[in-house]
């Protein structure tokens, strides 16, 4: 599929067929999603894979799917066959930044003006994303603000940040929600050239 095709089709999927994903697919999209690029090449963005069923419910079940189907929508995080958790070590950007090739002159590591770990991850996330639809399959995201005991659940450790957990599977037919009806903003609102 030709690239411009990729990000056209991308959107965020919230409805899936209990239909399997081929592994390779899977081990295709996680080799995609690692080549974002990081700061200093510090690589701290990290990807938990989770297939496991009742893993899966139980994610759901922190990110309060419940509720969600009890609104009146069809079961999403529990449905995709497959989870990923996409996570981020700020640590792993403070110590690439104290190697001594990184060292501000005075020997102190840089004053971080952007936390650039975010930047990357959501870089690693939007490969993850355009990986899935370039292997014919879909994705959705949900956002850790809603999956408190996550890093429990996982074993993941404490100075690994998730960002929340992508969602991969064959779509099925979706209810459209409010979101979906927006529409893009217009062009000039968005890109401003030479001066905003």
């Amino acid at each position: 599929m030709e690239f411009a095709e990729v990000v056209r089709r991308r959107r965020m999927v919230r409805s899936y067929r209990p239909d399997p994903v081929d592994p390779d697919a899977i081990e295709r999209i996680i080799a995609t999603a690692r080549r974002a690029p990081s700061a200093g090449f510090s690589q701290g963005q990290y990807l938990v894979v989770v297939t496991e069923q009742e893993t899966r419910a139980a994610i759901a079940t922190l990110g309060g799917e419940d509720g969600y189907v009890a609104d009146g929508f069809l079961p999403w995080m529990s449905a995709a066959p497959v989870h990923v958790v996409v996570c981020v070590s700020e640590a792993d950007y403070h110590a690439r930044y104290r190697e001594r090739d990184k060292l501000n002159e005075d020997g102190s590591e840089i004053d971080w003006p952007v936390p650039y770990w975010y930047v990357d991850v959501g870089a690693t996330l939007m490969l993850l994303l355009l990986a899935a639809v370039d292997e014919g399959l879909a994705a959705g995201f949900f956002g850790v603000h809603r999956l408190e005991g996550l890093n429990e659940l996982l074993g993941i450790p404490w100075n690994v940040t998730p960002i929340g957990v992508a969602t991969i599977g064959h779509p099925a037919a979706e209810q459209r929600q409010g979101s979906a009806k927006r529409g893009w903003k217009p062009l000039e609102d968005v890109v401003h050239r030479e001066r905003w």
